[in-house]
């Protein structure tokens, strides 16, 4: 079941996620044969931990690797992943299912421009088994995140 505060925002915006069977979608290369799109078409969300004690959230294709010096660069300063239970802390979400939505209140939220190459991308929907088909500009109005390089190239 999508989380309450993720329909919430999908429903705001007229987005309807798609769901599968638990635990079908984790990672980037499950979630692209589950729906039947390119890898890099899958929007992956990590959070981070600046070494200025705040959260981040970056959103990348999912075929890339997030650049460390991009994200220094942005903010100023080094971050690390966080862990599993920090991260469902934060977010609400467990890795595998986490998603820009309804976090923006607790994290600042960067968007890789490399999502912008296809018409439609799909984060998660808050659980190991959804996607929502979003374009890349209703991405970035939706969560109101900021617009960045951050693969590694």
């Amino acid at each position: 079941m999508i989380p309450e505060k993720v329909a919430h925002v999908l429903a705001q915006h007229g987005l309807e996620p798609l769901e599968f069977e638990p635990g079908s979608t984790p990672t980037a290369p499950s979630a692209a044969l589950r729906v039947g799109v390119a890898v890099g078409q899958i929007a992956k969300s990590i959070l981070l931990i600046g070494k200025d004690g705040k959260h981040r959230m970056v959103v990348l294709p999912g075929d890339k690797k997030l650049s460390s010096s991009a994200i220094k660069r942005i903010t100023g300063v080094k971050h690390s992943m966080t862990s599993a239970e920090e991260t469902r802390e934060v977010t609400g979400f467990l890795p595998g299912g986490v998603c820009p939505f309804g976090v923006n209140d607790r994290v600042d939220i960067f968007i890789d421009k490399g999502l912008s190459a296809y018409s439609t991308i799909y984060p998660a929907a808050g659980t190991d088994y959804s996607a929502v088909p979003i374009s890349f500009d209703q991405l970035v109005a939706v969560t109101g995140g900021t617009v960045e390089s951050l693969v590694s190239e």
